[in-house]
């Protein structure tokens, strides 16, 4: 099996709330090889969105290590974090926080930029990137101009523009009716398969974690089969 893209040993995170100490994450681990697309269903309150942020570099733990494509960042600086986050790590959310003033293309132009590729170079991938996911037409919309699905798609690929190792997603199809929903997360699934990454999902939607190679939750702090 490949080396993991993500590698999360004996994490632990807690939140002061009060005189209280919240224990959210005790001890957790988790694996994601390339190419593999792994579900995170778990009750809202358990600590998803914790795990996300921690895999993300968003957060540090109290404890543990959080290692992304071999490299333990956990230590690392918050220069280095960043850096890392910005080449390595694609996120998806649940809403899809384009940038309403710019156009499709300009949207996903935008972080290849800011990560030092020229504007021609950044274009044509993001054209070829739109056109994949069927937004050849739609490029020079701007988002009030798309449609729900529409708009996720360009978050995706938005999120994939800088070819991460990683792909994070926060119910990313939780916004959209059931039959976009469906279509959005084959877009998804696709682009990820195709790219060899790393995926984990967090979702609600128990049809479309079933889609995925494996289930894992939170139980008690850990990550468990689901």
């Amino acid at each position: 099996m490949s080396e993991a893209v993500l590698k999360l040993s004996g994490i632990s995170r807690s939140y002061q709330s009060g005189s209280d100490k919240l224990e959210v994450l005790k001890s957790a681990g988790l694996e994601i090889c390339p190419g593999e697309v792994v579900a995170l269903v778990a009750p809202s309150g358990t600590g998803k969105s914790t795990m996300l942020h921690l895999a993300g570099l968003l957060e540090r733990p109290d404890s543990g290590d959080v290692e992304i494509a071999g490299q333990n960042c956990t230590k690392l600086s918050d220069r280095k974090r960043t850096l890392i986050r910005r080449h390595e790590v694609g996120f998806v959310y649940q809403f899809h926080h384009l940038q309403g003033e710019f156009s499709a293309l300009e949207n996903v132009v935008l972080p290849q930029m800011i990560a030092g590729v020229k504007k021609r170079e950044a274009a044509e991938r993001a054209s070829g990137l739109l056109e994949a996911v069927g937004l050849k037409d739609r490029i020079h919309h701007r988002p009030a101009k798309l449609s729900g699905g529409e708009q996720q798609r360009v978050a995706i690929v938005r999120a994939l523009a800088n070819g991460p190792k990683l792909l994070l997603a926060d119910e990313p199809t939780g916004n959209l009716d059931p039959n976009t929903s469906d279509a959005v997360f084959e877009v998804l699934i696709k682009l990820v398969r195709e790219n060899g990454m790393a995926a984990l999902i967090a979702t609600h939607n128990l049809d479309l974690a079933g889609k995925m190679d494996r289930l894992v939750s939170l139980k008690d702090g850990k990550v468990v089969a689901a």
